[in-house]
């Protein structure tokens, strides 16, 4: 099941390749009973046009996130800020 998801994403280079691939695995799902694997069909059904929107270009957010971790992992580091305009000026020179 975890290999037929991730050929989906390796694979398929069009949204409608995609589409019907990921359908495909979802009707897969269903019939085999898993119960984690059920967990995760929900989330491809619930988020299923966000998933389709990676085939337009095959982008990600994953800057996005690795930054926000950053930013969050510096926050802990100062254990806390007080002073925001030194914090903001601090994470601008490591950072930028």
């Amino acid at each position: 099941m975890s290999l037929g998801l991730g050929d989906v994403f390796r694979i398929c280079t069009s949204k409608e390749q995609a589409f019907k691939r990921l359908a495909l695995w979802y009707n897969d799902v269903e019939l085999s009973g898993l119960s984690s694997f059920k967990t995760l069909a929900r989330t491809v059904q619930t988020d299923y046009l966000g998933i389709l929107n990676f085939f337009n270009n095959r982008a990600t957010n994953a800057a996005a996130e690795s930054f926000n971790a950053k930013v969050k992992s510096f926050r802990n580091a100062m254990r806390g800020v007080r002073d925001v305009e030194f914090f903001l000026f601090r994470l601008v020179k490591l950072y930028a």
